[in-house]
């Protein structure tokens, strides 16, 4: 398995919340990515390791 190949650890993100909204996230596998509907963010996840950092994140189309 590469690094760009990795997978985040399921019950991690069973745990992880919005650091915005501390809602709960939904998993993108296909984009790799934590999406918070509320704060209408993706955040990304690089190597398996999420981004949790707001500046980091990607603002979702509505």
């Amino acid at each position: 398995m590469t690094a760009s190949t990795k997978r985040a650890d399921p019950k991690l993100l069973e745990i992880l919340v919005c650091p915005l909204t501390k809602a709960p996230l939904e998993y993108d596998a296909d984009k790799q990515e934590l999406i918070s509907r509320q704060a209408k963010l993706a955040f990304p996840i690089r190597e398996g390791i999420p981004i949790m950092l707001v500046d980091e994140a990607r603002k979702l189309d509505d």
